[in-house]
């Protein structure tokens, strides 16, 4: 039996690992920190304060699909955290071996600035955010497998609308 993915994408702080950990500890899915991807030379690049480009990103891509088709070719029910960034690099984690479906993380910048700013511990500087938006093409309608989530100064009411809208795809 296939395993099912959920990617929970958008911009490096908007609260991709905090929602997708909400969906693991309702699921009970294997979750997968898509930093945790990352070779020591792009978190070294991201931490000195430069963006990565496509062709740094295409080993991480690479890795984290692998992973998926792996657990879902083995029945699990995968949840990532992947800023998913661009449509190709959504192309890259998409497959025919396993259904997925991505929940994009939409946000202001104004608003995921001041989450950056205030988290600790974290290899990205928020003075990157603005790469980060330069860099992003927000989904449109001919990708069918995505749901919006317009994030909120408080998480409570998205994770809420995502288990809503989870529940609406029959992805839990």
């Amino acid at each position: 039996m296939q395993g099912k993915c959920i990617i929970v994408m958008g911009v490096s702080g908007c609260g991709k690992s905090t929602i997708a950990k909400a969906i693991v500890g309702r699921t009970g899915a294997v979750f997968l920190e898509g930093d945790d991807f990352h070779s020591k030379e792009n978190i070294a690049k991201m931490h000195s304060g430069h963006p990565l480009n496509d062709q740094d990103r295409a080993g991480w891509l690479a890795a984290i699909h692998d992973k998926i088709l792996e657990l879902t070719g083995a029945g699990k029910e995968v949840i990532v955290s992947c800023s998913a960034l661009k449509k190709s690099y959504r192309d890259r984690l998409r497959d025919p071996r396993y259904p997925i479906l991505f929940i994009y993380l939409k946000g202001s910048f104004s608003l995921i600035h001041s989450w950056m700013v205030a988290r600790k511990g974290h290899f990205m500087p928020a003075k990157l955010l603005k790469s980060q938006f330069d860099t992003l093409e927000e989904p449109d309608a001919t990708e069918k497998d995505i749901v919006t989530i317009h994030l909120q100064p408080n998480l409570k009411k998205e994770i809420h609308q995502v288990f809503d809208r989870l529940r609406g795809r029959r992805y839990i």
